[in-house]
């Protein structure tokens, strides 16, 4: 039997890596939790301020977006720590640069947040 092949046992196998991702980010990334914070905040402003189907669409993609960035960025941090774990200038401008791409997901997600719930939360004052 190919084992390179499809099998659903494969599939499953790759979930369950995936989560073991998903638990190592947030377990040990302080950022990532600062980002689940603020996305279970949104979540509920989202239910308590009813938007719109099309705004959760927009609400969805940027937090997907920005821990998937998060996610990224660790990645590439852990990487670099082993392929050069003595300080390198090349390796510090990766993280940063990584760094920035989370940056700016996070800037791009606050102003759609604010495009979205400031108007609603304007109208309740």
């Amino acid at each position: 039997m190919d084992n390179k092949g499809f099998t659903l046992r494969k599939r499953l196998a790759s979930f369950k890596y995936a989560f073991n991702g998903i638990k190592l980010l947030l377990r040990h990334e302080h950022n990532a939790w600062i980002h689940t914070i603020a996305t279970v905040c949104v979540l509920i402003a989202g239910f308590l301020l009813n938007i719109s189907s099309t705004e959760w669409i927009a609400v969805i993609i940027v937090i997907g977006m920005v821990l998937s960035a998060e996610a990224f960025n660790t990645a590439v941090e852990k990487l670099s720590d082993v392929v050069s774990p003595e300080y390198n200038e090349m390796i510090k401008q990766v993280k940063d640069l990584m760094s920035g791409g989370v940056l700016f997901t996070a800037i791009a997600a606050a102003i759609v947040g604010l495009i979205i719930f400031l108007p609603k939360i304007i109208a309740l004052c």
